[in-house]
């Protein structure tokens, strides 16, 4: 047994079986020579004792989520019960590539002073595969205030436990559990740098269908939750600008328009340029569709 630290993974799952077996798999042909644990949380669903294993230092337990029902509760009832030195997340449906533990390890042995790291992803939508490589080698709170980075996918988090005992849960409380990993990355952020592996370690599935391409009103309320909990984007018009865009469009899709134009304009006053206003303006007066528009964005591995 070499003395590389124990690496805790985090599953969260709701009925995904097939996904789910290939997401263990992948995580189970890590190239990583130190001890796995992998912790599947189901989330209102029933547990499958068929994926549990043992062999060597890699472990695969099966566990029910006890906190809040939804993606942040799941994600929780996995950090209370594991124990590595290193902790990642994995969604049920995205697939490591065999060297991603590796190599996040290594650079963050290599860099004590960065508690997280992150990796470029490769997005599969349709038969279509988009790279995805962040635009710089360190994320700091700053570049997320200016850009989700959507990069910086939950599938390639990991950190060190410290940093988790530090910043706390991941947030419960935002609206179905919709960007509670992009509010957990801002909390994340604002103790320590997020250090990227430039190499795709990870394949990312987008779905045509998906808990939230229909919840509008769900993002609604989260995203403005956002900007309520991270007074900080007042000091960044960009970033303001990209989360009313957001806003915009989601309430162009459901059709109230009056509120779809009033957060558009405070959008195009915050940034003259932003793209998703222009698109929530032009859904809201029937132009074009909100699915159609969402489509097309996903096909070049992007999102609204």
């Amino acid at each position: 047994m070499n003395d590389l630290p124990l690496v805790s993974v985090i599953v969260p799952t709701r009925d995904r079986p097939e996904l789910l077996r290939k997401t263990i798999a992948a995580i189970d042909a890590q190239d990583y020579e130190g001890p796995i644990e992998v912790v599947v949380v189901f989330d209102r669903s029933d547990i499958d004792p068929d994926i549990e294993s043992r062999r060597d230092c890699r472990v695969v337990r099966a566990i029910t989520n006890t906190r809040k029902p939804g993606l942040a509760g799941g994600r929780n009832s996995g950090i209370e019960a594991v124990s590595g030195s290193y902790v990642a997340f994995c969604d049920d449906d995205d697939i490591w590539h065999s060297d991603k533990l590796s190599k996040q390890v290594a650079v963050l042995e290599e860099r004590p002073a960065i508690e997280m790291a992150v990796g470029a992803i490769k997005v599969h939508f349709e038969g279509n595969v988009t790279d995805r490589v962040p635009p710089m080698e360190i994320i700091t709170f700053t570049d997320l205030l200016r850009s989700r980075i959507v990069e910086a996918h939950p599938s390639t988090f990991l950190f060190r436990a410290s940093l988790l005992n530090s910043i706390g849960l991941v947030d419960e409380s935002i609206p179905g559990s919709y960007a509670e990993d992009y509010e957990y990355l801002l909390r994340a952020a604002r103790r320590t740098d997020i250090v990227i592996v430039p190499d795709a370690i990870a394949d990312v599935l987008w779905h045509t269908a998906s808990f939230f391409v229909e919840n509008w009103q769900t993002r609604i309320d989260a995203l403005i939750y956002l900007l309520e909990l991270y007074p900080e984007f007042d000091s960044d018009p960009h970033g303001r600008a990209r989360i009313e865009g957001q806003i915009s469009f989601a309430h162009a899709a459901i059709g109230n328009r009056s509120e779809a134009r009033r957060w558009a304009f405070a959008c195009l006053r915050h940034k003259p340029t932003e793209k998703r206003a222009m698109l929530a303006l032009a859904v809201s007066t029937g132009l074009v569709s909100a699915d159609w528009v969402v489509g097309r964005v996903q096909s070049f591995g992007r999102g609204i």
